[in-house]
């Protein structure tokens, strides 16, 4: 399984992006897909590689759901519901382009 992590962009070097993860680490990953970002941009990025470039609240978001995942792991105790409170709720939806192919 592949999960995103949101990382901040500090600066570009070629098609890398230098960025920073929520805890300060920095981390080098490609931005072929999404293109040269300035420096303060939030990034998804998946297995090295910038897949889509977010807000700030979203990555946010992202960071709390991934902080409750590895509390979890840990044994301790977890407020799912404020950690994925953007799914409470909420049925599931199809991606555009596959609502139409259902029969």
């Amino acid at each position: 399984m592949c999960v995103g992590v949101p990382l901040q962009v500090l600066r570009m070097d070629g098609s890398d992006a230098v960025c920073i993860d929520r805890s300060g680490a920095e981390h080098r990953i490609d931005t072929l897909l999404v293109g040269p970002q300035p420096a303060g941009v939030w990034l998804m990025s998946f297995l090295g590689t910038a897949r889509e470039v977010v807000d700030a609240a979203h990555a946010a978001r992202v960071g709390a759901a991934l902080d409750a995942l590895s509390g979890l792991m840990a044994g301790q105790a977890v407020d799912l519901d404020a950690a994925f409170a953007d799914l409470i709720d909420r049925a599931p939806q199809l991606p555009e382009f596959l609502r139409g192919t259902r029969p």
